[in-house]
């Protein structure tokens, strides 16, 4: 049975994103949450990214340059699914997984994983970009499910989202010949003066188009902004690129069943260049911790 009404998927399909309300159960969130206090401790110990190594070598967790045993400025986990039973879980069996299927099934596969977490105090802001500019497919069937692992406001580094922007242009994230992971700074602005926020309780999902146009600025606020970033394609889309964030489960089938035949409905797409440090923020100029 579905899950999200005809008037949501409609909202979807208008704006680019839909935010839902508890899209896992609360032994879930419970579990999420005490994974992240248990790797923002962990990160005290550490002045640099540290493993366990992802599948292509990189370290697994990303800290700013303002990182400090006293505060720990922890901002990425790359592919947690792969690492943490509890996440595995929210991955394959959860709400968000249905509402998923619900936009773009019944054949769900599943592309990786991330958690952006922006701490009490940290600088880590994301510039305006599309999600298919990383990930390009033959198709755009594709949810990027931001799931909220804390209470959402306007004081903590909301996600802001340009409605209606999945129908327009996918933007170039290059200036010159240098990928900067990121639209024109002039593009940025004419988004920002269109786009809202996201905000709402740990639980609540937002459901993204990939074409959708967003970004987020730093956590101002005194409590954190944690997002369980999970990123599902139709089973016939598929990848034009090498996953920026290759994983154990890339492609594995989560609703439905594998395509036997890929659906073609791009054109020309640009072909992005994929990040070798632990976190695609050092792409958009926002240095990892170091040990100096």
């Amino acid at each position: 049975m579905a899950v999200l009404s005809q008037a949501q998927i409609d909202d979807f399909r208008r704006d680019g994103y839909l935010v839902a309300p508890d899209a896992v159960s609360p032994a879930q969130l419970a579990a999420l949450r005490a994974e992240i206090a248990a790797w923002v401790e962990k990160s005290r110990a550490h002045r640099t990214p540290f493993g366990p190594p992802t599948v292509d070598g990189r370290p697994r967790f990303d800290m700013g340059t303002e990182h400090s045993a006293e505060k720990p400025a922890l901002r990425r986990i790359n592919n947690p699914s792969d690492i943490s039973a509890a996440y595995l879980d929210v991955m394959r069996q959860s709400r968000m997984t249905d509402m998923v299927a619900d936009l773009i099934g019944p054949d769900v596969k599943f592309h990786h994983c991330k958690i952006n977490l922006k701490l009490t105090g940290a600088k880590t802001e994301v510039l305006y970009h599309q999600d298919f500019a990383y990930t390009p497919h033959t198709n755009d069937d594709i949810v990027t499910a931001l799931l909220f692992l804390d209470d959402i406001d306007a004081t903590n580094g909301a996600l802001t989202v340009a409605p209606g922007s999945h129908k327009g242009p996918v933007y170039s994230l290059f200036d010159g010949d240098t990928f900067t992971g990121a639209v024109a700074p002039s593009v940025e602005a004419e988004l920002l003066a269109r786009s809202v926020p996201c905000y709402g309780p740990a639980g609540s999902v937002c459901l993204m188009h990939t074409r959708l146009a967003h970004g987020s600025t730093a956590n101002r606020g005194s409590t954190a902004r944690g997002l369980y970033i999970c990123v599902y394609t139709a089973a016939d889309a598929v990848p034009l690129a090498r996953n920026p964030m290759p994983s154990l489960h890339e492609g594995e089938i989560v609703r439905g069943k594998p395509a036997r035949t890929a659906r073609l409905t791009q054109g020309l797409v640009e072909l992005p260049q994929q990040p070798k440090s632990a976190s695609f923020f050092t792409v958009q100029g926002q240095a990892s911790a170091t040990s100096a």
